[in-house]
């Protein structure tokens, strides 16, 4: 089985840690750009640029402030000292700092996440490409409805999952804005040159119109991307653990030699990755909501988004950081059981060619509603036990008159494959596009 689990990366990402460092690099910016405009003296930089902070010193300040930026800001200004540490933060409100930093880690999540998105992509694609013409049964409402082939259905996970990539990219450019423009948003006491040169120094967007905060639609249009993410990899996960039920035993997520299904019964193989998997989406649909919340404040700020969001914007990262991890070492690794697909398609003596034997016999001068009674029973009577399709439509004599001697050409699969390569020559373009 597969190995790529990047979940440290991810968890770096949304570290305490590499949070405060997002601070620290935004304060310093802010400096320099106060430098550059005269506020902040050209020789305090130097002494500013060295500042550093100590976790255990910030835990300990919060405990008694209550205020985590404040913590932050008390261990930074002690590692510089005065008169220099004067200068840190000057005109800025926890959230120029919390909001810019928060960009930059959903942007780095984001980048994470379409290399595992692609991942899955990668893994799909050679997937339909395999089984291009591999034949099979296709299936509405869970029934028998007519031939397709698997790489055809693995086609359409490929295109979905193109959709996907775009829309995560869409979104992760949308939250990659920042924000200095100081209490209520209005640069009253944060020059807007300062905001555009550290957002230019970040490789971020400017908020054209924020409010103390950035606008939490955008974060809400970006976790529900993740949300769209997950639940197309649920999905193709749902279709692979039908095909794994042991009266269909087409498909096969990866079994270690060494793995065992149940603590009970040995002869269990249960599909506890595309589960996994399954279960996980419903978490994030839930954090999708929780985002929309998030978009109604009061005024200009409050913080209910923010206590939702420590859990929310971390936790759906990961989830489907490896959500995705976990679909490509499933979609890499399938087992593909063309012979079992084959026999299925076969069940009942053919009742998936009912459609072209009804069409045949309109065609043949039979009214449709005769000719649809008369092809539904020798199904019906088929899928009871009662003989096969084919050999109960042998059976009747009207029927035989009118078609028996094109019976063969009808039940032949291939011709239900005449535009298979439309599916795929739409996939090319498609590529070509991206």
């Amino acid at each position: 089985m597969i190995e790529r689990y990047t979940l440290p990366r991810m968890a770096e990402v949304w570290s305490d840690r590499r949070r405060f460092e997002l601070w620290l690099k935004i304060e310093v910016l802010a400096c320099e750009a106060w430098a550059e405009l005269g506020r902040v003296p050209l020789e305090a930089l130097p002494k500013i640029r060295q500042a550093s902070f100590d976790l255990a010193r910030i835990q300990e300040v919060e405990a008694q402030v209550g205020h985590d930026v404040i913590a932050f800001l008390t261990s930074v200004n002690e590692s510089i000292g005065l008169p220099e540490a004067r200068y840190v933060h000057l005109g800025m409100t926890s959230s120029d700092v919390i909001d810019t930093a928060q960009a930059l880690q959903l942007r780095a999540a984001a980048e994470l996440i379409l290399t595992g998105l692609e991942g899955v992509r990668c893994a799909a694609l050679e997937l339909a490409l395999k089984h291009r013409r591999t034949l099979m049964v296709g299936r509405t409402h869970g029934i028998h409805a007519e031939p397709i082939t698997f790489g055809f259905k693995v086609a359409g996970w490929v295109a979905e999952l193109d959709r996907t990539l775009v829309r995560v990219r869409t979104a992760a450019a949308e939250v990659s804005v920042g924000k200095l423009s100081g209490p209520v948003g209005s640069h009253a006491t944060l020059d807007p040159r300062v905001e555009q040169y550290v957002c230019d120094k970040l490789g971020l967007a400017v908020d054209a119109v924020s409010t103390q905060i950035v606008s939490r639609d955008r974060y809400a249009a970006f976790v529900n991307a993740l949300a769209l993410a997950a639940a197309s990899m649920e999905r193709i996960a749902l279709e692979i653990r039908h095909l794994q039920r042991s009266e269909v035993g087409e498909a096969f997520e990866p079994f270690g030699e060494q793995q065992k299904g149940s603590s009970a019964m040995p002869h269990k193989r249960n599909p506890v990755l595309t589960e996994r998997i399954c279960g996980l989406a419903r978490v994030v649909r839930g954090y999708a909501l929780s985002e929309l919340e998030n978009v109604a404040v009061w005024h200009e700020r409050d913080i209910s988004h923010s206590s939702a969001e420590r859990i929310v914007l971390p936790d759906a990262c990961c989830l489907v950081d490896f959500m995705a991890q976990q679909l490509e070492v499933v979609l890499a690794g399938l087992e593909v059981r063309p012979e079992r697909m084959l026999a299925n398609l076969n069940l009942w003596g053919g009742v998936v060619y009912s459609q072209r034997v009804m069409l045949a016999l309109v065609e043949a001068g039979m009214a449709r509603e005769d000719a649809y009674r008369r092809v539904q029973k020798a199904a019906l009577d088929a899928m009871r036990g009662e003989g096969g399709f084919r050999n109960n439509l042998e059976g009747d004599a009207v029927v035989m008159k009118l078609i028996g001697g094109g019976l063969e050409e009808i039940f032949q699969p291939d011709l239900y494959l005449v535009h298979l390569d439309l599916a795929f020559d739409r996939l090319g373009l498609a590529l070509e596009a991206r």
